[in-house]
């Protein structure tokens, strides 16, 4: 936190508003707003089941909310959508504003003049729909999940690891650790994740990083990846749905939260699936569903 930026306090006493509503299948999916940073609301899609009683909950985060809700989004992303139908209350949120004018991230308190790398600001944000959906009487505030695919891997993963709240987490293919070798895939060196400086931004979409800014190039300098943000998911659960970013290799630095787990008494913590491209597909997709069903249920 001391290089990435202090967090604002979380926003803990605030519920969901709700914009609309429509029952579809077996669940109600509402348009919510809320506050995700002191000064900027945002809109995603909450779906709740029809059986009631507390549920498992699980946030998916995405370049915009409506994919992981299904609508009208590519295929195997639909993650709110489909836990929904397994029972879960889900949250699907994403960056839509800053997905279109090309910024992508969060930025705070300006994007002009930014306090907090985005990558973790994107987290805190996390930390505060996380807080919101505790407080609906349908969720067990205990057992929340989230879960995200590339951008949103790594927005899922930082969120996990920064906020000991989150129960459990899936991050599909984000590139687990920094890897210039992985081109514009694990591009941590980005002004929108951990490379941030006030723009104009010059050179953006890097392959090699090699003219990165900001914090990136000071964490490479001085040693530090990523198996040390891992770390602080122990002993919580938490998998990899592994692709062409991080495949079977990415054992060697999830190896290490293997061990701090050993070192706390706990077991079968860490999990990794693998698949050869990128975009996850079917059977990867039932391994993330069966280990929220697993973890949270």
């Amino acid at each position: 936190m001391n290089m990435m930026g202090e967090w604002p306090s979380i926003l803990e006493e605030q519920e969901f508003d709700i914009v609309d509503e429509e029952k579809i299948e077996s669940f109600t999916r509402y348009r919510v707003r809320f506050y995700w940073t002191p000064n900027e609301q945002t809109e995603g899609y909450l779906f709740v089941p029809d059986k009631e009683g507390e549920k498992p909950a699980v946030i998916s985060v995405f370049y915009e909310p409506e994919t992981a809700a299904g609508i009208g989004g590519k295929p195997y992303r639909d993650f709110a959508y489909q836990l929904a139908r397994r029972g879960f209350v889900t949250l699907s949120l994403g960056t839509s504003e800053t997905t279109k004018n090309r910024t992508y991230s969060m930025y705070y308190p300006t994007r002009e003049d930014a306090d907090i790398q985005p990558l973790s600001l994107l987290a805190y944000a996390a930390s505060n729909a996380l807080e919101a959906l505790a407080k609906m009487d349908d969720v067990n505030a205990d057992k929340i999940g989230i879960v995200g695919h590339s951008y949103g891997g790594k927005w899922a993963m930082f969120a996990s690891c920064l906020y000991d709240k989150f129960a459990a987490a899936a991050w599909s293919d984000p590139g687990i650790v920094f890897d210039e070798t992985k081109g514009s895939a694990v591009n941590y060196w980005e002004p929108w994740y951990l490379g941030y400086y006030p723009p104009p931004w010059e050179k953006i979409w890097s392959k090699t990083g090699e003219q990165a800014k900001g914090l990136y190039p000071r964490l490479r300098e001085e040693g530090f990846d990523l198996h040390e943000l891992h770390a602080l998911m122990a002993p919580r659960p938490f998998l990899v749905s592994g692709g062409s970013s991080d495949p079977i290799e990415r054992w060697i630095p999830l190896n290490h939260t293997i061990a701090v787990n050993n070192l706390l008494g706990y077991t079968q913590r860490v999990a990794m699936s693998n698949r050869a491209e990128h975009s996850p597909d079917a059977h990867s997709n039932e391994i993330i569903y069966s280990f929220f069903e697993w973890f949270l249920k």
